[in-house]
């Protein structure tokens, strides 16, 4: 098929590269001159395993092209996919001036029947908004469908995620349409389920906004484990084991970040206030994730007996590992809650320091995480980053000036981390609730 796809940020050009490695040939759009010319050159605008090297491929075989001719663009496809960005305004009302714009301009082009997708986040009716404003741009009596087809991609898997996905959504109001899309997506035999639109566009916020419910439940209990010694990994496991609850996001750490579960949630509850409904669950949600890296900070101010002066090694920027993405990150709350403590940072991420020099240009940013830990009086682990995990802790002990580990994402293990000499502190766990081994064959005796 012939496939333009509108935006090219993480949905948009992931999208177009997996539907141009299948073998369609795919036009990506976008309003940045700069970005079209980086696309074309093979060097994708973000950090993301795999996506260089789909981009260099589908470009060589002359299946994916980019362009800022949106008109042509539209003119030469029998999909349209509009994967813009529809940020949050202060009310967690999604902005939808970009998807608007697009598709004013979508009906201004149509030459002939197209299928045009909304495959961004959008609230509950977007889908018959974008059809209305098609209607009153179009020239001519050209027909056209719209259909929502959620993405549930994650970052830093996200070629994986749309190659694979557990789940395609299709919300159509005309067979046809519906039937198109799926046979646009039969190659990757994954479960289809058709909806109509509002039932689509639901889907996804219901689903990303269970996900942040289970985040920010399991750190609530986190809270508990603390107060009276028990080990919040251990009991996540323990609920992981029923299939009813399933072991997925029940890792307690410093809370979601991120362009998706932060927004989503707030889109959420402002559709139902704006449906007269109660939202006190969803609000719950977003209140006790925010105070999570406030409340990591705070213990470490009073472990360290105050932060003035101290030198803390921050260990990871993007919101989560194998993104360069720091948006909504844990680490933009933690870094300023110890700037306002009067802390000296040394920082270091894998991938998402040049990103995060736009939001703290003035911070010290190293090479390594060794380079991080000399002479640092504390560690705050912020990001699990695999590297993280390899990292070679005795060394780290011997680079610091004071042996404070404070592990935000609970990747090390308690014990082993006392027995080389930190003063550990994970989330919801202490040195001090070890592991007990089970009696094996019955007791003794």
């Amino acid at each position: 098929m012939n496939i333009t796809v509108i935006g090219t940020g993480y949905v948009g050009l992931v999208t177009g590269l997996v539907f141009s490695d299948l073998g369609n040939e795919v036009i990506c759009v976008d309003i940045d001159p700069e970005k079209v010319r980086s696309l074309l050159e093979g060097r994708p605008p973000f950090y993301e395993p795999g996506v260089e090297e789909l981009l260099q491929r589908n470009l060589q075989e002359e299946r994916l092209h980019a362009t800022t001719e949106l008109e042509s663009a539209v003119r030469h496809a029998d999909v349209i996919f509009i994967t813009v960005g529809t940020p949050p305004r202060e009310n967690g009302e999604p902005d939808l001036r970009y998807v608007e714009q697009v598709a004013q301009e979508i009906g201004r082009a149509l030459n002939g029947y197209k299928i045009i997708v909304t495959k961004s986040t959008v609230p509950v009716g977007t889908g018959n908004y974008v059809r209305r404003i098609i209607e009153d741009h179009r020239q001519g009596d050209h027909e056209f469908d719209v259909v929502s087809n959620p993405e549930f991609l994650r970052e830093g898997s996200a070629i994986y995620d749309t190659l694979y996905p557990e789940r395609i959504v299709i919300g159509a109001e005309s067979q046809r349409a519906a039937l198109k899309i799926v046979e646009l997506y039969a190659p990757l035999e994954r479960p289809m389920l058709i909806t109509n639109l509002p039932t689509a566009e639901i889907i996804k916020y219901a689903s990303n906004a269970f996900l942040a419910l289970k985040i920010s439940f399991v750190n609530s209990i986190s809270n508990l484990c603390e107060r009276v010694g028990a080990d919040v990994t251990q009991v996540a496991k323990g609920m992981g084991y029923d299939s009813r609850i399933g072991a997925q996001f029940l890792q307690a750490g410093l809370g979601f970040g991120g362009s998706c579960f932060p927004k989503d949630v707030k889109a959420l509850i402002y559709s139902s206030q704006k449906h007269g409904l109660d939202t006190t669950l969803l609000q719950s949600i977003l209140d006790i994730n925010e105070q999570r890296a406030f409340d990591f900070v705070e213990r470490m101010a009073e472990k360290l007996g105050g932060l003035k002066g101290k030198t803390v090694a921050v260990l990871g920027l993007s919101f989560k590992a194998n993104t360069d993405d720091v948006r909504d990150a844990r680490s933009i709350e933690v870094i300023g809650a110890l700037m306002q403590h009067g802390a000296d940072i040394r920082a270091y991420d894998p991938a998402a320091m040049p990103n995060f020099q736009r939001i703290y240009p003035d911070l010290t940013y190293c090479r390594s995480a060794y380079e991080a830990a000399e002479n640092a009086d504390a560690i705050a682990l912020v990001t699990e980053w695999n590297e993280f995990k390899q990292l070679n802790m005795e060394r780290i002990f011997k680079l610091m000036r004071k042996p404070f580990l404070f592990d935000g994402r609970n990747i090390y293990d308690p014990m082993r981390m006392q027995k080389i000499g930190f003063e550990y502190y994970g989330i919801g766990r202490t040195v001090e609730a070890p592991l007990l081994q089970p009696a094996l064959h019955g007791a003794r005796g």
